[in-house]
């Protein structure tokens, strides 16, 4: 009664999709009843693998082979889930579900368009903000032999699930090298989208006369390696030596970290706020981490991160940094992929350091009301809001829709009537 579910992705890897396969694979592995899991493991770019020995690694590395023998003696699958971007999407099984973080711009490619029209049944993205753009792109196509010109829009079912909060009881405190009592921790790889020469800039800028002010960058170029990270220290140090006579302080920590670590890093006692000024994301997690973590955000106030930063009830809880919304830069257009007509967003400098410096009053001056005396408080909502058990049952029913589901259900109970 199961369905067969074959789940591609790079799940091995340390990568923003490599998160996105194991909470897809979590989502499947909580309803066992509904999903007999195979697993083909992908690359994701030049990112690391993980080399976590967990009861979930192993699971993984058993089904990983259990995927290769069935496959030897041609068994099928009655469905597909496909975590990577459109542009690989396949028809795979019967059902085939595209699952992809999304968009961080305006507009998708029409590839993907085309591949979502003519590869899947269904899509899954990680926000509300990559299930609008994927809804409102339009693109210009050509009738056949007429050529004659139509709009091209996305014409399959697509639901926008965000990630579940982790809990982790007794975090064990991590080492941290660090002077200064208050700072900033910025969490994103060193490329165009995550805006960390800026965000660097504008802060030693802002407080260049603050001794006791640091920024704490846990970032790496492409991997955690030793080569990686001395280039990245080299490129750092030219950075700040640009900001002549700063007395705030740049941090760079460097390497794997377990997820266990990297939320002890957010409960640290030295990290103050999360600060993070992307020109674009399909969820955030980092962010996401960081607010229910209990730590005041600074952010662009567009795009993904609004899932989680704002409630409910529309009401903001971070410190919002305006933006100008402007075409992508020429050498980050990527054919199919980021397309040269998109815009993202350009935080604006003088809204980001009065943000900062907004954030580092409120939390030094221990100013009532603000963002970072409710930010304990917002945390604890979105533990509530956020947890495993919703997540994944949204994930579920949009892999399988609930009436199917319900169906399944029935189908098993009368199997059980007659057994017993």
């Amino acid at each position: 009664m199961k369905k067969k579910v074959l789940l591609k992705g790079p799940l091995l890897t340390r990568s923003g999709y490599g998160e996105q396969s194991r909470f897809a694979l979590r989502a499947l592995r909580s309803r066992p009843d509904l999903f007999d899991i195979f697993i083909q493991p992908i690359q994701w770019g030049h990112t690391s693998w993980l080399a976590d020995v967990t009861e979930e690694r192993a699971w993984i590395d058993h089904t990983i082979e259990k995927t290769i023998g069935y496959m030897q003696q041609g068994g099928q699958f009655d469905m597909s889930v496909q975590v990577t971007i459109p542009n690989e999407w396949e028809k795979l099984a019967p059902i085939n579900i595209g699952y992809t973080a999304g968009i961080e711009t305006t507009k998708v490619s029409p590839v993907w368009l085309q591949k979502a029209n003519e590869t899947v049944d269904r899509i899954v993205v990680v926000s509300s903000h990559s299930k609008n753009v994927y809804e409102n792109t339009v693109a210009e196509a050509t009738m056949g032999d007429s050529q004659e010109k139509f709009d091209y829009r996305l014409e399959k079912p697509i639901t926008a699930v965000n990630y579940p909060v982790k809990v982790y009881e007794n975090l064990e405190e991590i080492e941290l090298d660090v002077k200064t009592d208050f700072n900033f921790l910025a969490v994103a790889q060193f490329g165009p989208r995550k805006n960390l020469p800026n965000t660097l800039k504008w802060f030693l800028e802002e407080f260049q006369e603050e001794e006791n002010v640091g920024i704490i960058l846990k970032t790496n170029i492409a991997k955690n390696c030793h080569m990686d990270r001395e280039k990245l220290f080299e490129d750092l140090k030219s950075f700040t030596d640009g900001v002549p006579d700063h007395k705030c302080k740049v941090y760079l920590l460097h390497g794997d970290m377990s997820d266990a670590e990297i939320h002890s890093l957010y409960r640290h006692d030295k990290v103050s706020a999360f600060l993070a000024l992307p020109h674009g994301e399909g969820f955030g997690l980092p962010i996401f981490e960081a607010a229910y973590s209990g730590l005041p955000v600074v952010a662009t106030g567009w795009s993904g991160q609004l899932d989680f930063l704002v409630d409910e009830d529309r009401k903001e809880h971070f410190y919002n940094v305006s933006y100008d919304l402007q075409p992508v830069q020429d050498q980050v257009v990527w054919d199919g992929v980021l397309i040269k007509e998109s815009m993202w967003a350009y935080a604006r400098e003088q809204s980001a350091k009065e943000k900062m410096r907004l954030c580092y009053d409120d939390i030094t001056q221990e100013v009532k009301d603000s963002f970072s005396a409710q930010s304990c408080e917002y945390a604890a909502a979105l533990h509530e809001r956020f947890t495993e058990e919703k997540l994944y049952a949204q994930f579920v029913e949009a892999v399988i829709p609930a009436e199917e589901i319900k169906q399944l259900n029935d189908e098993i109970e009368g199997l059980l009537s007659d057994l017993l």
